[in-house]
C-alpha cells in the first residue's frame, strides 16, 4: 500500500499541471482539481508538510492530522462556493508553508491540539484558493473531488517520505527538513523562489 501511495503521489507530480493561481485553465471538473494543487510550489509543500508532521507524532495524528487538513480544506472551499471572501488568502498559504514547516521543525515541543488547530486553521486557506481558481464551467463537485484526492496522496506522500528520512537518519533528520520546507516558505514569501 505505502508503495502504491508513493508511485501515485509521484506519478500526479510528475505530470503536466495546470498554473496554480491565474484561475483560468482548459481542463474542467476533476482533471482540473487534480491538477490544481500540483501547480503552486506552496500547496504542494504545505499539504506533504502535514504528512511529515502526521509521521513525526506518530499514533493516530499520523492520519489525524491530514484529515482534519481536508475537512477544514473543504471548509474553506465551501466559503468560496458560499462567496465568502478570506482576507489575504495568499498569505495565508505561503504562512501555511512556513509555520508547518516549523511545526516539524520543533515537533516535539507542539501539543497535539495546537498541530491540529493550526494544521485545520492553515487548509481553509488552500480550500478556499483552491475553489476560487476554478475553471468558471468546471462542474464544482468534480473539481472538489480531484483537488481533495490529490491532496490526500500530498499528505500521504509526507508520511512516506517522513518514514523514509527517518530510516536513514532518524527523527532528527526529518525535523531538519521541516526546517528546509520552512525556509522553502520564506523564500517564496520573498518572491525569491
Amino acid at each position: 500500500m505505502t508503495r502504491f501511495l508513493l508511485m501515485t503521489a509521484l506519478s500526479l507530480a510528475a505530470a503536466t499541471t495546470a498554473e496554480a493561481h491565474p484561475g483560468t485553465g482548459q481542463a474542467h471538473g476533476i482533471a482540473a482539481g487534480l491538477s490544481h494543487p500540483l501547480g503552486g510550489l506552496d500547496h504542494v509543500l504545505a499539504m506533504a508538510a502535514v504528512g511529515l508532521l502526521g509521521y513525526l507524532f506518530g499514533g493516530r495524528l499520523r492520519w489525524l492530522l491530514p484529515a482534519a487538513f481536508l475537512g477544514m480544506m473543504v471548509f474553506g472551499g465551501a466559503l468560496s462556493v458560499g462567496g465568502i471572501d478570506l482576507l489575504a488568502v495568499e498569505i495565508g498559504i505561503v504562512l501555511s508553508v512556513i509555520v508547518i514547516g516549523a511545526m516539524i521543525l520543533i515537533a516535539p515541543n507542539v501539543p497535539a491540539g495546537v498541530a491540529l488547530a493550526i494544521t485545520g486553521f492553515f487548509a481553509v486557506f488552500h480550500g478556499h484558493a483552491h475553489v476560487a481558481e476554478m475553471p468558471i464551467d468546471g462542474s464544482v463537485t468534480g473539481y472538489a473531488l480531484g483537488f481533495v484526492l490529490t491532496t490526500a496522496l500530498l499528505n500521504a506522500a509526507g508520511i512516506v517520505f517522513g518514514a523514509g528520512i527517518a530510516a536513514f537518519g532518524g527523527s532528527p533528520l526529518v525535523r531538519l527538513t521541516g526546517g528546509a520546507v520552512a525556509g522553502l516558505g520564506l523564500g517564496i514569501s520573498a518572491g525569491l523562489i
